[in-house]
């Protein structure tokens, strides 16, 4: 094969190609023929009674609900544990928008704070060094192919008696000292939007260890309704519930799904230390975050990566991405910080914050935070799980991929040094 780098000309590297995601399985197929022709579609059925067993038991929690999505699963969540309007409730700068728009669509004020340089998890340090007397519960976000420190977020929460919502929805199956992620703080909030590695189109579920806890929830997003026990049905609990409910519809599917999982698992984590070994072998400006020696089993939404400028040879990196792009090296950006996120419409007449009294809120607009903005706008470069789910000698083109480019830095910044001058 040439050494020409094909953004100059040259054939892509990557000639084979991972699977399509979703995988659906003959016996979900199954399932959903059979519900859709039983017309019990809702309601706590069949299936989202042994989905939420079989969840709960994946996970390690000893309780799991079904929920219509992964953000009202936060809202729910940080409700069922005590946070109520005025409240502050802390998030890590770097998350998907609806981990703080949960929060404040339950009351709460949101603080942001900064994140570990090297895993993009919540600082301990940081989420301490926020705390008021108004602070009532910490949101750890375990992003794309990393946890957070939940030692630190865990020693901090105890030692100021606040609540620890995990927000879960890139570590499906991820485990700390061999604790299942979602099963550690005081509730778990899970996402199975589509692109996620357990999916139902939409949906999310609800984990935690504590009757009282869970009860609250499902009464939160079941209209009102207590869950029903072996000495009593159903029962209005008297608080000012939603319909939130998942359907056997998307039961069916995450019962399917669940059948699959601890196996991709296996093999992204195989194909993860796969690309790990190959990256460090070649060197250069791109590598896959430090996995945390806590970690016990680690779940991929999407591999984390570092771009380090300083070895890029002028390159930057939307231009490395593009050239690793050429040779069918798919990778793409973190998300923007929250506070500068263009869907975060915070003076939109629909907003909630609009009417609330600026004293008592973090001034998002002046917010700084050096560790995400970095990330965000440098350095962050993420690749997404079903990429580790293709063979071996796919991932062997990826780091050949990503070699051609390394090998041909200096031509590749000529050849966008020109398009710029001729405006190309």
């Amino acid at each position: 094969m040439s050494s020409q780098p094909a953004i100059l000309g040259g054939a892509p590297v990557v000639s084979l190609s991972c699977s399509p995601w979703p995988v659906v399985g003959e016996q979900e197929v199954r399932w959903m023929e059979e519900v859709v022709r039983s017309g019990a579609w809702s309601w706590v059925g069949e299936h989202e009674r042994a989905f939420c067993a079989e969840f709960a038991q994946f996970i390690g929690a000893r309780y799991a609900m079904g929920v219509a999505n992964g953000t009202v699963t936060i809202q729910t969540a940080l409700q069922a544990v005590g946070v109520r309007p005025g409240d502050e409730v802390i998030v890590p700068g770097l998350t998907w928008v609806a981990t703080m728009q949960a929060a404040v669509d339950v009351g709460a004020n949101v603080v942001l704070v900064e994140i570990d340089p090297e895993t993009w998890g919540i600082d301990p340090a940081a989420a301490e060094a926020a705390i008021t007397d108004r602070t009532r519960a910490i949101i750890p976000v375990h992003l794309y192919g990393c946890m957070a420190d939940m030692d630190g977020v865990m020693d901090v929460a105890e030692r100021h008696n606040l609540r620890v919502v995990e927000d879960v929805a890139h570590q499906h199956g991820s485990r700390w000292r061999a604790r299942g992620a979602g099963s550690i703080g005081d509730a778990g909030s899970f996402s199975f939007q589509q692109s996620k590695v357990l999916p139902s189109g939409e949906g999310g579920a609800i984990t935690c260890n504590d009757e009282e806890i869970y009860d609250t929830a499902f009464a939160l997003k079941h209209v009102g309704w207590y869950p029903p026990s072996e000495e009593q049905p159903m029962r209005p609990a008297g608080l000012w519930g939603h319909n939130y409910r998942i359907t056997e519809m998307q039961c069916v599917l995450l019962r399917g799904g669940l059948t699959r999982i601890a196996e991709q698992t296996r093999i992204r984590e195989q194909n993860a230390a796969r690309l790990t070994e190959g990256l460090t072998r070649i060197g250069g400006p791109l590598r896959v975050a430090r996995r945390d020696e806590r970690v016990t089993r680690q779940a991929y939404y999407a591999v984390t990566m570092h771009f380090d400028p300083e070895q890029g040879e002028g390159l930057t990196r939307a231009q490395y991405i593009a050239a690793l792009g050429a040779e069918g090296v798919t990778v793409g950006l973190p998300y923007d910080p929250v506070y500068r996120h263009p869907l975060l419409g915070i003076d939109h007449p629909t907003s909630p914050l609009r009417g609330r009294d600026r004293a008592h809120m973090q001034d998002y607009a002046n917010l700084r935070l050096p560790n995400v903005e970095r990330i965000c706008g440098e350095t962050g470069v993420v690749m997404m799980h079903r990429l580790l789910l293709a063979e071996p000698a796919f991932i062997d083109q990826l780091i050949a991929g990503v070699a051609r480019v390394n090998e041909n830095l200096s031509a590749i910044r000529d050849h966008f040094a020109a398009q710029e001058a001729t405006g190309a």
